[in-house]
């Protein structure tokens, strides 16, 4: 059973730092790339940064680039987001998923995990 769990969440002021784990069991030949989504209230969920757990290529989202780091660690089945330099408008709900294809686009993931809260403000 494939199943993908967040944790590291929290609240943050400007500026700040937060690191981000998913951990994910259970691969299905669907489940090559490892993608970080966020939803804040009111918005679509967008794609945040992705992965392939093969390659290690990684792609982000242009308001995050320089900002985030995604890496990977196969031997313990897990994925990780550095934020840095954190700022309000990252405020959102964090969801990591698994899913075939490279790409931000969030249709082609078929397993999602709950969402962790990430808040940045004074």
């Amino acid at each position: 059973q494939v199943q993908v769990v967040e944790s590291g969440g929290g609240s943050v002021q400007p500026g700040g730092s937060l690191t981000l784990s998913c951990a994910a069991s259970g691969f299905a030949r669907d489940s090559n790339v490892i993608g970080w989504f966020r939803q804040a209230p009111g918005k679509e969920r967008e794609g945040v940064s992705c992965i392939s757990r093969r390659s290690g290529n990684t792609n982000y989202v242009d308001s995050v680039e320089g900002r985030f780091t995604i890496s990977r660690d196969n031997d313990k089945n897990m994925v990780y987001l550095q934020m840095n330099n954190l700022k309000p408008e990252d405020t959102a709900v964090y969801y990591c998923a698994m899913g075939p294809i490279w790409t931000l686009e969030k249709s082609p993931y078929k397993y999602w995990g709950q969402g962790t809260q990430v808040t940045v403000s004074l």
